[in-house]
């Protein structure tokens, strides 16, 4: 048996790309590069070892009870009905079990909420199938879709081997930049239906509502591009519509700010595409 799964273990790593028969083995949840990203994964590793925890006391009683008073070594069952002293042991200690867990859990999702003191807010709306970015108050706008030579690569009979595209159906051709060590807030909206923004290095996921606006926040500590995709079933070709975000320390950041702000009157007008954009996808 064990010579079967190693052969079946070894077709299946030749058979992956090196990069996926890897992630396939990850296990854990990754810690990701931010604040919130760190407090949910201790959360998580938290809760796990209080549940390793019990289920060792629980299955250790349980295989110890079996052994010590089976019927072979002459053991005789109890004659009672119920112990009053037992029940109250049973419940104080789940609950006091319960209590332990929902502090620290209730402590991380205030901070997941609290968009308070951001210094960026960009305003994120979804579409069929790209995203739209608009950095509030400071003249940037501009829709994030599929790199074009990604989408060629993904249609039938292309002739282009996916597996050598870098990075294949997560990039764009523009991406997400945002400063890193700086709170920066998400307002998340859709235009048509539900969408979800979502990065897993930075340890948030959260769903774009017609009609309705979403907070998010994260802030990046390490430089880098970190992708990420749609999380909700859009629609066809949804698996189409990756996130990238590339974080740059400051200076760079401010300089590739000033390198795409247009004038009040040119970010008006593609604010005025978006809202047509946003009446056309409606109307279809």
């Amino acid at each position: 048996m064990s010579k079967i799964l190693k052969y079946v273990a070894g077709a299946i790593a030749t058979s992956l790309p090196a990069s996926a028969a890897l992630a396939a083995w990850e296990l854990n949840m990754p810690v990701g590069v931010t604040e919130l990203s760190r407090d949910i994964h201790g959360l998580h590793m938290l809760i796990f070892w209080i549940c390793v925890l019990i289920a060792v006391a629980v299955f250790g009683m349980m295989i110890y009870s079996l052994v010590k008073f089976r019927h072979s070594q002459g053991a005789v069952a109890a004659n009672f009905d119920h112990s009053t002293k037992a029940e109250i042991v049973w419940t104080i200690i789940p609950i006091a079990i319960l209590v332990g867990m929902a502090i620290p859990a209730a402590e991380t999702l205030i901070k997941i909420e609290d968009t308070r003191d951001s210094r960026l807010s960009i305003k994120v709306t979804g579409y069929q199938w790209k995203w739209h970015y608009d950095y509030l108050d400071k003249n940037v706008n501009f829709f994030s879709t599929l790199r074009r030579d990604h989408d060629a690569a993904r249609q039938l009979h292309s002739g282009v081997d996916p597996n050598s595209v870098p990075n294949y159906l997560l990039e764009v051709d523009h991406p997400l930049v945002v400063p890193m060590n700086t709170k920066v807030r998400i307002l998340l909206t859709s235009s048509d239906v539900i969408h979800a923004w979502w990065v897993p290095a930075f340890g948030m996921k959260k769903d774009a509502l017609p009609g309705f606006v979403n907070e998010l926040w994260f802030n990046a500590e390490v430089p880098g591009t970190y992708r990420g995709q749609c999380a909700e079933l859009c629609g066809r070709d949804h698996g189409f519509m990756p996130v990238v975000v590339e974080v740059l320390p400051q200076e760079q950041f401010d300089a590739w700010l000033k390198e795409h702000q247009q004038p009040p009157a040119a970010a008006a007008a593609n604010t005025n595409v978006e809202s047509a954009a946003t009446t056309v996808a409606k109307a279809e």
